[in-house]
This record gives structure tokens, C-alpha cells and sequence, in this order.
């Protein structure tokens, strides 16, 4: 049996990672090479595809050891699209002027080669009391339906949910040491339509006027506070995102009206009943209306308990920044996870994520590798 390798240069990895055009819903060899080094390293890992059989999400799990208590390192591969106007080659993973320029490498190839470097050096002066495992999938950045959510049921059924789980993301939004978050807000959308008798605007009397329904019911909707905000949460906000009749012409009353909103929503709030209060208000306005909602992710919390202190002290000590407890920005696969075990998230400076010429400071990859390694050494590996 040949001995194991151990890959401890974050910055190499996350090269070879870039290099990979994984745009989502693309792979393009990026899971491949993670699973040869994790297999390298000794790690057990379970190809997890999910979704249609003709295209499905690329996912897999990998584990080393059986004992507890069990720490996962999840992430994803996938990228969203360069775009045009890049100085550097998206996918060409080049170094200037001290930066790592490439599409991913702060959202977040960079984090995941972090955490396997990581691993790398612990495994190689640690003897491993506990287990470690990574959850990487490569549908984060697109639909999200076959990625983290089917993997962490799967591992549910199995009886193997870790511990606690560190996600990789950019958190930080200046400098590595800022922010770590333990929640974040959940997030739902609301398509409504509102139907009318379509007629001429000279003879209203022989129309009814959907948008005269639709507006004062979306009064109702944005002039409700929704609640003051909490200890860890801001206030939830609702903003209307499009309001549209498609109509032409000046003289003619619709015979439809459509509208779109969003909510961001904290915990003192679940989807089903803020749905329902959206049904209701509108079905008052307009009984013959229709609406659609969708819910990205439910709000979630990990309290600052002992798992969320240690890494608090490893970012301290890497950075010399008391980073803060933050729950704000966008849904991430966090909220997957956050229905099975507790989970934080700490990745790399998220400044030029998802924009042109995306670049990260290498020493930031040797420190969020440091920052990983002393987590682990104080979590009871």
C-alpha cells in the first residue's frame, strides 16, 4: 500500500482547482482532482450524484477515521461565469503583484484548497483521535436542488451528520479576520397575479382594473414592520422587485397584472407563516388573484457556543482581529446544513467575488490554512 501524500500548499491547489472552467453546471475535472489528493491522503470518499440521470449534480462526500467527535470542511467547486473584460485569464490562475487572479478563487476554490491544506498538515503531525470529512458539491452557485441539501440527507439517513460543520465561504469583507458568520437571514420570493376584465379607459364601468387591486395590497404588504430585528438578526426587510402590466398601449385597462417581491427574513419569522400572510392580504385585495412562492432557505442561528469560540480564537491568534458574529448577506448552503448540526462559516476576503478579474492576496491562503489548522488542533481531533 503506498504511503499517504499530504498536498500542504494551499496555493498550488487552489491553481490546479482554477484552472478547472467548473461554471456551473459544469465540473470540468475540478471534483477529480479533490478526490484524488483526499484519496491520496487516505480519505474514504462516496461519489454523491444527484438530480436527472442524463445530467446530475456532481457531489461526493470523503471521510478519514471513526471516532468523534466528527468535523466536516464543506464547500463547493462550482463557479459562476468569467464574464468579459478580464485583465487576466479567468481560468489561468496567474500570480501578480502578490495576487492570485482567477474565476473561484475567492467564491470559493481558494477556501477549499485552504481546508485540504489544512488537513494535509494536521494528518501529518497529528495522530487523529476524532474523524474529519468534506461535503463538496458543484451546484451552489446555480439551483442548489442536487447539491448540499440531498448530501446532507443522505448522510442523515446513514446516522453520520458531523459534529460541526465549517463552510469555507468568503465571509470577510475587507480583510482576512473581519467577519464569521453563525446564521444567516432566509430568504423567499413571491410572484402574485391579480386578474381583471380587460376594457377600454373611457368606459371603466365596463372594466375592472387589476392594478387598482394590485397597488393598495402591496401598500399593505410594504407598510407593515415586520419586526425590529434581534440580538444576532436585522430588521427583516420585503422589497418589491418588478410590478408589471405589459401593456402598450394608453387606452386600454389590463387584464392583468403581475408583481414580484422578495423577503429577507430573520428568525423571528418562518416562510410558511409569512406566506401566508402574503396570501391573505393579496386574496382581500383581489379574490381572483394567484400567488407563487418560493423559499430559498428558513433563517438559522448557531449559538456562540465552544465550537464557534475555538474558531474565534484561531482566527484571533492567525490575524490579530477579534472578528465579528455577523448573520447578514445573501443564503448560502449553510442553511442546508444548519437543519442537522451546528455550522459556521470563515473563508477568504470576499471583496471581488463574482466580479471581473476576481483575485485574492496569497498570503491570505497561507493564514485562512493556518486559521483551519489551529481550529482543528483545538476541537478535539
Amino acid at each position: 500500500m503506498p504511503s499517504p501524500s499530504f498536498p500542504t500548499d494551499p496555493v498550488a491547489l487552489a491553481q490546479d482547482l482554477i484552472r478547472c472552467q467548473s461554471v456551473t453546471p459544469a465540473d470540468d475535472g475540478a471534483q477529480a482532482l479533490l478526490v484524488s489528493v483526499l484519496e491520496g491522503m487516505g480519505f474514504e470518499v462516496v461519489h454523491l450524484p444527484f438530480g436527472p440521470a442524463d445530467a446530475p449534480t456532481p457531489n461526493f462526500y470523503a471521510k478519514i477515521g471513526i471516532g468523534r467527535p466528527v468535523l466536516c470542511f464543506a464547500g463547493h467547486t462550482d463557479v459562476v461565469p468569467p464574464g468579459e473584460g478580464w485583465a487576466h485569464d479567468p481560468f489561468a490562475a496567474q500570480i501578480q503583484d502578490g495576487r492570485l487572479y482567477g474565476r473561484g478563487i475567492a467564491d470559493m476554490k481558494g477556501g477549499v484548497a485552504c481546508s485540504v491544506a489544512a488537513i494535509a498538515r494536521f494528518l501529518q503531525n497529528n495522530t487523529l483521535k476524532g474523524s474529519i470529512s468534506l461535503l463538496i458539491t458543484g451546484d451552489e452557485e446555480g439551483p442548489a436542488h442536487f447539491g448540499t441539501k440531498p448530501v446532507i440527507e443522505w448522510l442523515a439517513a446513514r446516522n453520520d451528520v458531523p459534529d460541526f460543520c465549517l463552510l469555507g465561504e468568503p465571509t470577510n469583507p475587507s480583510a482576512l479576520g473581519d467577519t464569521i458568520k453563525i446564521g444567516r437571514r432566509g430568504s423567499m420570493n413571491a410572484e402574485i397575479v391579480v386578474r381583471g376584465v380587460q376594457g377600454h379607459v373611457a368606459y371603466p364601468h365596463l372594466a375592472d382594473n387589476p392594478i387598482h387591486r394590485l397597488l393598495p395590497a402591496l401598500g399593505e404588504l410594504t407598510g407593515r414592520c415586520l419586526d425590529e430585528g434581534t440580538e444576532w438578526f436585522s430588521p427583516s426587510s420585503l422589497q418589491v422587485t418588478s410590478v408589471d402590466v405589459g401593456n402598450p398601449a394608453t387606452n386600454v385597462i389590463p387584464a392583468e397584472a403581475k408583481a414580484r417581491l422578495n423577503i429577507r427574513f430573520n428568525d423571528c419569522h418562518t416562510g410558511a407563516a409569512l406566506s401566508e400572510w402574503i396570501r391573505e392580504v393579496i386574496s382581500r385585495h383581489a379574490p381572483d388573484s394567484e400567488v407563487t412562492v418560493s423559499i430559498s432557505g428558513e433563517a438559522f442561528l448557531t449559538q456562540p457556543g465552544p465550537a464557534v469560540q475555538c474558531l474565534e480564537r484561531a482566527v484571533q491568534d492567525v490575524t490579530g482581529r477579534q472578528p465579528k458574529l455577523d448573520t447578514g448577506g445573501g443564503t448560502s448552503d449553510a442553511r442546508f446544513i444548519s437543519q442537522y448540526c451546528a455550522v459556521a462559516e470563515f473563508g477568504l476576503v470576499g471583496a471581488t467575488m463574482h466580479k471581473r478579474d476576481e483575485h485574492v492576496d496569497v498570503s491570505t491562503l497561507e493564514d485562512l490554512t493556518q486559521i483551519y489548522l489551529t481550529f482543528m488542533e483545538r476541537f478535539g481531533l
